[in-house]
């Protein structure tokens, strides 16, 4: 019983940082997803989409 004032501290802290590291990614990940509309609404596509077309095509690039 002697470190269970450590234990919960490290309980905690890693409970916080947990919880930062998910809301991080959840806004993240909201800013990313308004990104994209943003890009393609200006008409900007997709590399990987542009490369995938011009393979079917037989085209480069």
């Amino acid at each position: 019983m002697r470190h269970l004032g450590f234990v919960l501290a490290a309980y905690g802290v890693t409970g916080v940082v947990l919880a930062l590291t998910v809301a991080w990614v959840l806004i993240d990940q909201r800013l990313r997803r308004n990104e994209l509309k943003r890009l393609e609404a200006a008409g900007v596509r997709r590399s990987a989409v542009r490369v995938e077309k011009a393979g079917k095509a037989g085209e480069t690039p």
